[in-house]
């Protein structure tokens, strides 16, 4: 009875666990729902709705004329009311500090006293109105270009003429076609009234039609633009009587081609004399025109034709037909009618979930056909993989995030004009799960089929609904290493597969899978990682692929069928760059040739094709490159300047035209000049094309010339530049001898500094070339300063405050140096800021009589053009108001970079109010000043103004590229690399190319993207003993720069050392396999359960966990009852050999001989020590708490003992786990500073074979505070289990892996064999039970995820573990029987006394 009592108790004590265990397992739920990743929804959210941001009005097109005022309308409607703001010319004006300028109260903007000269057109430009709403959006208006009338310049002028009575008459007057409108006409300096019979043509040609005597008189046209009136030359105009004989039938004024926009008004000129007087009719198409009862086309004065309100129907050609009976002429003219864009379809807002794809539909027409393009916010949409453009004019976004929220506007654009409509986009939360149990995560999620562009997934139904008839799937994927998600829904509810299309062949792709019900999204099974098949069934390259120019802008390609197209070729797709740049067009072509016209003059393009069949993109050619043809430049040189030598010579410069209008190799200058007055002869001279300069000799003296320049191509003369204006000198300047002294020298001395002045010396006739500034403390010889001739002040810096300085200044020229003139200064101390002036004490010669320097420049501008070239515009307050140059100055600019060490400037010489700086640095901050001089005066440099020029892609490649094997994993190499020492902008990443083939083509190169600055990157998983090479290009926002030279580097060959510590051989059919390296940048994809490489398995839910515990503790109950009823049976006859047997069990246990002192088996406590131990004080910083060597693989395992039964083995399972110091039980954390009870494993000598038994605990590995039994082997064996490291030196790379001791609960009443002497042998091979099969990308690992009472609390990765195989009762029986002990009745109830005493200490343990 006693026994049985025993075992109740025991049997009520592993019930006590097994209850705290399940209480446990009840918490699993939680964590699952942790794992899944889903944030919670407030209930009650509200749905958010579009909200109506538009604009009211936008700015329109808007002609101005200089000094008025202007309003540029613009009105956006929304709630709140929105911010505007104006750009020009894509800058944001700055109208807070701006006295022009203003913001209107509705959101106009107001421009007064409009700015316009000839060099300063600050207000001309596209103006842009920008309506931001803060935390909704930001819209653009359409472009409105506001132009200027120019300054009157007349084209034509009226010329005396002489018309026969009844006959017509004109008389031209032609000017810049933006002041037509301010055109009239004066007959005797009286204005001129029109009517039907005198009229204007829009060109401003005046039209007398059946002339009469009183038409007769002076004639002249007046321009009225806002300024004083510009008259042209007066004409007389002659009216004669019929002279009644005939005269020949011509054409005063023939019609032109004309391009007009649909609802203008044209006018075809034709205008015809003869005697007799001519009647004039129109036909179009063969038609003759009825103007008489037409309301659109009415015949004007002399002939002309007028449409009013003209549609795409009235274009064509037409013909002016001049008919007086004795004969017929005729003309013609071409109106061609444009139409600016209008929208036949506009974007409409969209409701979207994050990973949708939408599309936003823009269907626009106009003629020329506009282009369109897309603006986010305000910004341009780039396209991209996930940005497209898709039917000419649609936008598609791909797998929508948040970020991708907003404002999208169509633009649409020709010559004519452009128009803009736009759409808003949200993003939608999921919906907030109702009440009600979600489905968990679907189980087995496979690629069933795997091709080179679409992947076949399937999966089994969710644990938690095994039926899954109503449950709908969302399959999520994406490219590896991208961010964005797409999805694709199961097309019915129960459908468990989804073929996923459109993939590119030989690209990582990495796929989940959620089940919906009726309440919402379950959890998302664990990432899938799946590559697509490379193509194979793909064109090969087109051959003989060919390009010529055929004119200046259209270039002739040519290709032939591929020799390998593996089906029919659908089409082709012909991809052209122009050189230098990084943008890649494409057109589709049909046939084997193509021409592309609309291209740039002279510019280098690159060509390619790729072949389509079914299966899609073939390979690529290689690239052909080949120039268009040149034509004469379509500019005039820049930067014309003159320089007066002498008397009788002139020193011309220039600058050639800008790179884009040169159209070819500039083969020469023409250079033509006259003098000023009216009627002289030009005088032309040729130079060579790299000449840039050229004096002209043989001038007269004291006479003013007019000079231009224009460039020339092999193709002929491009446009000239305007005429440009200089005097020579009355008298030479004599260079025999040194200057004489200057007149003057003035000193004003400051804290650091010492402000010189000086005039020229008093004898201007003889030559100076420039100063020379001598200063020192005491002496004027310890440092020297050249400046140029024009200069007149300098400002010596650098000085020590409250020092006597001596100042000596020279003029000299080519023969030597002059006579100096000497000055001396004490520069201020630091407390002294007085501005009194120190003057000249000694001035040894008079002022000469104009000694006054003339004004600096002011309101100097530098404008960036590009990344090379700034402008530089200035005013003269020395000029009349209207800024016009009438004498000999010059104006001299001088720039460098904004670095306090630089101080070497450059100049240039400039005639005009601006100039033009050329062959800057890109992206560098330059300042750039002014000075004017005027024959021998010249002015003080005017304040600085400062510049940044724009970026340029990076025109050097990354320097000191160099790559290393990562310590530890020769599958993983570090790329090193320094920034482009010509970056020419913000690096904002760059492209590492790596390849087995250094003589591959780029293309077939593996591509590693790093985004940012930095200056290393790793690359995993190369091929073991392997050389690649490796090249780099860095990027900023203007697109790539050049690669680097390719680096070669072997990868090591593969040792024994580059195994994990915590390798093992596991897997089906007892084959080894070697977890692979992940690699230092491993993360688990998803949270969840995750195998080795990142691929889905089944993950354990809190099911499966109650399962585990419920059966370990069931076999547990079982053993202990047997265990229990053979201690009943044994007799008192074998008392001596039972304590015997006893004592070689417990090890520790010695008896004493007495009957007082037998003690039963300790079942769970002594021996093996149950420790309660404070988790948060461990007495070692890293608490791997035993006595023993770690062994680092199955080779170094105490071996098995081989004498027993060949079937009785027992392979010990070592893993080392890596866990960061920071995973602590999360339970831990909850419970503060409460024990925490830990399941030690027991020691056991180490050749000591035990049969495979289930364990009642596992190692709670996830924990970094573990603790072991302290118990020491008496024998100073090896243990043959060891506890998790908590920092390994390369945290994370591994997965965190635990060990579980193949030990019985009940160990004290197992009777192991003694082990013979020998040897040991260990089978690597042998199988071991599996709870778990997880699936890998490569191999089969047997894993099971375990808990602890450390752990349960925590979402971590899988922990693969190998749980030993359950004993065989009969096994346990035959032990207990070769013991042949037993015990008395009487022993037995003390040692079942002894026993239940230790039973309550047990209870009162557990329940503290």
């Amino acid at each position: 009875m006693a026994a049985e009592r025993g075992a109740r108790r025991l049997l009520s004590t592993s019930s006590f666990w097994l209850y705290c265990l399940l209480l446990l397992g009840r918490r699993a739920p939680g964590a699952a729902a942790a794992r899944s990743g889903s944030a919670p929804q407030a209930p009650g959210a509200s749905f958010r709705t579009f909200t109506p941001f538009y604009f009211l009005v936008e700015p329109v097109d808007t002609l101005s004329v200089r000094g008025s005022s202007v309003i540029l309308n613009c009105s956006a409607y929304s709630e709140p009311s929105p911010k505007i703001e104006w750009k020009k010319d894509g800058t944001f004006l700055n109208l807070v500090s701006d006295d022009r300028r203003q913001l209107l109260p509705d959101g106009s903007l107001f421009i007064s006293n409009v700015v316009h000269s000839k060099h300063n057109k600050p207000d001309e430009g596209y103006y842009q109105c920008v309506a931001t709403v803060e935390s909704l959006g930001t819209i653009v208006s359409r472009t409105a270009k506001l132009t200027v009338a120019g300054l009157p310049r007349f084209t034509s002028q009226p010329e005396p003429s002489s018309v026969y009575a009844g006959n017509s008459a004109i008389l031209n007057c032609e000017v810049n076609a933006d002041l037509v409108p301010f055109v009239r006409w004066e007959q005797n300096r009286q204005p001129l009234l029109l009517d039907d019979r005198v009229i204007k043509l829009p060109g401003g040609t005046l039209v007398i039609g059946n002339a009469t005597e009183g038409d007769g008189g002076l004639y002249r046209c007046v321009v009225e633009s806002g300024g004083p009136p510009k008259y042209s030359d007066e004409a007389e105009l002659k009216v004669l009587p019929d002279p009644e004989v005939t005269s020949n039938l011509v054409f005063l004024k023939q019609p032109s081609p004309l391009v007009r926009v649909i609802g203008q008004d044209v006018v075809l000129p034709c205008v015809a004399s003869g005697l007799p007087t001519p009647a004039i009719k129109w036909m179009k198409n063969e038609e003759v025109l009825d103007t008489e009862s037409s309301e659109r086309l009415v015949l004007l004065s002399g002939g002309s034709l007028e449409i009013s309100d003209v549609t795409e129907d009235d274009a064509g050609t037409y013909f002016c037909i001049a008919d007086n009976g004795n004969e017929t002429i005729e003309a013609q003219a071409e109106l061609t009618v444009q139409a600016q864009p209008e929208f036949l379809k506009q974007p409409t807002n969209i409701y979207a979930h994050e990973s949708m794809d939408i599309i936003f539909e823009c269907e626009v027409t106009g003629k020329p056909t506009p282009t369109v393009k897309w603006v986010k916010n305000g910004d341009m949409v780039i396209p991209s993989d996930y940005f497209k453009i898709v039917k000419e004019h649609n936008l598609q976004v791909l797998g929508l995030v948040k970020s991708d929220e907003g404002f999208y506007q169509c633009f649409a654009e020709n010559d004519v004009g452009n128009a803009q409509a736009g759409a808003q986009l949200i993003i939608l939360e999921h919906a907030p799960a109702t009440t009600g149990p979600l489905p968990s995560a679907p189980r087995d999620v496979v690629a069933s089929l795997v091709s080179t562009r679409f992947i076949k997934l399937t999966w089994r139904t969710p644990a938690s609904d095994p039926h899954g008839d109503n449950l709908t799937y969302s399959v999520f994927y994406t490219k590896e290493g991208i961010a964005r998600e797409r999805v694709e829904n199961t097309s019915r509810p129960g459908e468990m597969q989804v073929t996923v299309q459109n993939l590119m062949p030989a690209t990582v792709y990495i796929f989940r899978v959620m089940a919906q019900n009726k309440h919402g999204s379950g959890e998302s099974s664990a990432p899938l990682r799946v590559e697509t098949q490379p193509e194979v069934q793909l064109p090969g390259p087109a051959p003989n692929i060919r390009a010529y120019a055929v004119s200046p802008t259209s270039i002739t390609v040519m290709w032939e069928t591929p020799l390998s197209g593996n089906g029919e070729i659908q089409n082709y797709k012909l991809y052209y760059m122009e050189k230098g740049t990084d943008k890649e067009q494409d057109v589709d072509v049909s046939s084997h040739s193509y021409t592309l016209n609309g291209l740039k003059k002279y510019t280098e393009y690159s060509f390619r094709v790729v072949a389509y069949n079914k299966h899609g993109p073939g390979v690529s050619t290689q690239d052909v490159a080949v120039r268009t043809l040149s034509d004469v430049p379509s500019a005039a040189p820049q930067n014309l300047s003159l320089e007066v030598r002498n008397s009788k010579s002139m020193m011309i410069h220039w600058q050639p035209p800008a790179p884009a209008t040169q159209n070819g190799q500039i083969t020469g200058y023409k250079i033509r000049y006259r003098k000023a007055s009216r009627k002289s002869d030009v005088t032309e001279t040729l130079v060579s094309g790299t000449q840039l300069s050229q004096l002209i000799e043989g001038l007269d003296r004291g006479t003013e010339y007019n000079f231009r320049v224009a460039a020339l191509t092999i193709n002929g003369t491009g446009p000239a530049t305007d005429w440009l204006s200089a005097e020579t000198f009355e008298s030479d300047l004599d260079e025999t001898r040194v200057p004489e002294v200057p007149s003057s020298l003035h000193v004003r001395p400051l804290v650091t500094s010492i402000v010189v002045s000086w005039t020229p010396p008093e004898n201007q006739n003889i030559v100076v070339r420039g100063y020379a500034i001598g200063y020192g403390i005491g002496s004027p010889h310890a440092q020297t300063i050249k400046v140029d001739y024009k200069q007149r002040y300098y400002t010596i810096e650098n000085l020590d405050p409250s020092s006597h300085y001596v100042i000596t200044l020279k003029a000299f020229n080519n023969v030597g140096e002059g006579i100096p003139l000497y000055e001396s200064a004490v520069t201020r101390p630091h407390t002294d800021t007085s501005e009194v002036d120190l003057f000249v004490i000694n001035a040894p010669y008079t002022p000469v009589p104009d000694p006054t320097p003339m004004m600096p420049p002011v309101g100097v501008q530098a404008s960036i053009l590009s990344h090379d070239t700034v402008r530089i515009t200035w005013a003269d307050n020395s000029l009349p108001k209207h800024q016009k140059i009438t004498d000999s100055r010059y104006y001299t600019v001088r720039w460098k970079t904004n670095i306090p060490a630089n101080t070497k400037y450059k100049n240039a010489n400039a005639t005009t109010l601006s100039y033009l700086v050329t062959g800057l640095k890109p992206n560098t901050l330059y300042e750039f000043s002014v000075m004017v001089t005027k024959g021998r005066r010249s002015s003080t440099w005017s304040m600085t103004a400062h510049g940044t020029t724009f970026e340029l892609v990076p025109t050097s490649p990354p320097k000191d590229v160099t790559v290393v094997s990562k310590e530890g994993k020769p599958k993983t190499i570090i790329v090193n690399w320094q920034p482009p020492s010509e970056a020419n902008g913000k690096i904002t990443g760059y492209i590492i190319y790596y390849s087995t083939d250094v003589n591959a083509e780029i293309h077939d190169w593996v591509i590693e993207p790093v985004v940012g600055n930095r200056l290393t990157h790793q690359i995993q998983e190369l091929t073991l003993d392997t050389p690649y090479y490796f090249k780099i290009q860095a990027r900023n926002s203007k697109g790539m720069g050049p690669m680097s030279e390719a680096v070669q580097f072997r990868t090591p060959k593969a040792d024994s050392s580059d195994k994990m510590p915590n390798d093992q051989a596991s897997g089906s059919g007892g084959k080894g396999s070697r977890l692979p390296d992940l690699g230092s940048d491993y993360k688990p994809p998803m949270s969840g359960s995750n195998s080795p490489h990142g691929s889905p398995t089944s993950p354990l839910d809190s099911n499966m966990l109650l399962v585990i515990i419920v059966s370990v503790g069931v076999i547990t109950i079982v053993v202990v009852v047997i265990i229990a009823v053979f201690c009943t049976r044994r007799t008192t006859s074998h008392q001596k050999k039972k304590r015997a047997a006893c004592k070689s069990v417990n090890g520790s246990h010695k008896y004493k001989g007495n009957s007082k002192d037998v003690k039963p088996p300790d079942l769970w406590i002594h021996h093996e020590r149950l420790e309660l131990k404070p988790i948060d004080k461990s007495p070692d910083p890293n608490p791997i708490m035993t006595d023993t060597p770690i062994p680092r693989n199955s080779q170094d395992i105490t071996p098995v003992d081989n004498s027993m039964d060949s079937n009785i083995h027992q392979r010990r399972n070592s893993y080392r786990g890596h866990e960061s110091e920071d995973s602590m039980s999360t339970l831990a954390g909850r419970r503060g500073m409460r024990p925490k009870m830990m399941m030690p494993f027991d020691s056991q000598p180490p050749q000591q074979s035990v049969r495979n038994t289930p364990s009642t605990d596992t190692m709670p590995a996830s924990s970094s505070q573990t603790c072991c039994t302290d118990h020491q082997d008496p024998e100073g064996a090896t243990s043959s289990s060891y506890l998790a490291s908590s920092q390994e030196e390369d945290s994370g790379q591994s997965l965190p892996t635990a060990h579980v001791r193949p030990s019985h609960p009940l160990k004290s009443f197992a009777v192991p064999a003694i082990p013979p002497p020998g040897p040991p042998t260990y089978d690597p091979a042998l199988p071991s039970t599996p709870l778990l099969s997880q699936q890998a990308l490569n191999h089969h690992i047997h894993s099971v995820k375990t808990a602890s009472i450390g752990t349960l609390g925590r979402s971590r990765p899988p922990m693969p573990v190998v749980v030993p195989s359950a004993p065989e009762v009969q096994e346990t029986t035959r032990m207990l029987e070769a013991s042949e002990s037993s015990y008395e009745p009487d022993e037995l109830t003390k040692e079942m006394a002894h026993l239940e005493g230790l039973m309550k200490d047990l209870n009162a343990i557990t329940t503290a």
